[in-house]
């Protein structure tokens, strides 16, 4: 096979293409990998938590005390089962997204990088 300029399918900084068994290959540190999973997953734990409540708790559970309070001229326990829960969901979309940002710096773990 002609070593061809655009055929960037072999690109090495030596020129040849490396065997099979020397691909270089990232280091990973697995205890790294798994605190950064926990730790995604107890924010998952609590975020969700927070969104049921909200959209369960307010709209369906507690709704007759809080219809005793008005927001906006509508019993409260109404607009959280019409707007509310609805509006808290995308907020956490927002805090999640915030987060996770934070969780990927402390943790060096960057999904934006190119490799």
């Amino acid at each position: 096979m002609e070593n061809n300029d655009n055929d960037h399918r072999y690109h090495h900084e030596g020129g040849n293409p490396p065997k099979h068994d020397e691909v270089e290959q990232p280091c990973i540190d697995h205890k790294i990998i798994d605190a950064y999973w926990k730790a995604n997953l107890r924010l998952l734990a609590v975020l969700l938590s927070i969104w049921a409540l909200v959209s369960f708790g307010c709209s369906v559970l507690f709704v007759d005390t809080l219809n005793q309070i008005t927001f906006f001229g509508f019993p409260l326990g109404f607009w959280f089962a019409q707007q509310g829960s609805i509006i808290c969901f995308v907020l956490l979309i927002f805090v999640y997204s915030h987060l996770m940002g934070k969780m990927e710096d402390r943790f060096n773990v960057d999904d934006d990088e190119v490799a």
